[in-house]
């Protein structure tokens, strides 16, 4: 009996020890293990902090995606067409721009060996007050909307016809190509005998201007010398796309006219446009 104790005794204390040493064995017996665990936490924690981070990022991506998109269909896409693939195309020329550092109110990036004549007498008036916001995607060019007096509206929206109406014999009233055929354009006639055969540009045809209708903004075909002279006086802005040698350096964005006084401005614009491409000075 004496013997069974104690190997009963000795059994169980060699179980206490075997556990225990399990327990030592499973703490770091180093510093260099206690480090180790350390970063494995901080790293299983920071892998999970970027995860969710990303997820927040592209969620908030796909959101302003989304909504950029529907605001592009509701303001009109101009020509491009207002679909998945029209946005790609335009997101491609509005990061392509946004890396160019190309400031579309500085004339200087004009061409400075254009033989071009000026079709406007003397120089453009100051254009007053700030230029107006601009929509930041490059295509349709664009300004933010402002009020306009109905009959400003009115006169400025007349323009192409009246211009037609009193040039037939230079001119070809039609929507425009250039706008998704969403408003009225005046086109030179393609066989006119003044016609000028060094114009030419496959975007924009025989197009010399149209007015958008949703914010009163205009864009008209000049020549290099005239597109400058609108520029510098602040009546509007190179084309975004011309920087990228895709259309003539002379197709020109007008701002909206705010007042009569500005529409005669304006129409001093359409003339120049008109003498650009018919050859013929108004």
């Amino acid at each position: 009996m004496q013997t069974r104790n104690k190997i009963y005794d000795f059994s169980r204390s060699s179980v206490s020890l075997a556990s225990r040493r399990r327990l030592l064995s499973s703490r770091p017996r180093t510093m260099n293990e206690q480090f180790a665990k350390i970063v494995d936490s901080l790293t299983s924690d920071w892998k999970t902090a970027s995860l969710a981070a990303l997820g927040t990022t592209f969620g908030l991506g796909a959101t302003w995606l989304i909504s950029d998109y529907n605001a592009w269909i509701a303001f009109g896409t101009g020509g491009t067409p207002p679909n998945v693939n029209g946005y790609l195309k335009i997101t491609r020329f509005r990061i392509l721009r946004a890396f160019s550092g190309d400031d579309l109110r500085d004339s200087s990036r004009l061409p400075s060996n254009s033989k071009s004549r000026s079709y406007i007498d003397g120089d453009l008036p100051r254009r007053q007050g700030r230029p107006p916001k601009i929509i930041s995607r490059t295509l349709p060019q664009r300004q933010y909307p402002e009020p306009l007096d109905p009959a400003i509206y009115e006169r400025l929206h007349s323009l192409p016809k009246k211009y037609y109406l009193d040039h037939q014999d230079l001119l070809v009233l039609d929507k425009s190509i250039t706008e998704g055929r969403s408003t009225d354009a005046i086109y030179a006639k393609p066989d006119l005998p003044g016609r000028k055969t060094a114009v030419k540009d496959k975007v924009l045809g025989d197009e010399i201007a149209h007015v958008h209708p949703a914010e009163n903004s205009l864009h008209v075909w000049l020549t290099v010398p005239d597109t400058k002279k609108v520029v510098d006086a602040g009546w509007g802005e190179r084309f975004p796309l011309s920087s990228l040698g895709m259309v003539d350096h002379g197709w020109t964005f007008v701002y909206a006219p705010r007042t009569m006084g500005e529409v005669d401005v304006v129409e001093r614009i359409i003339k120049a446009g008109i003498g650009n491409l018919t050859g013929q000075k108004l």
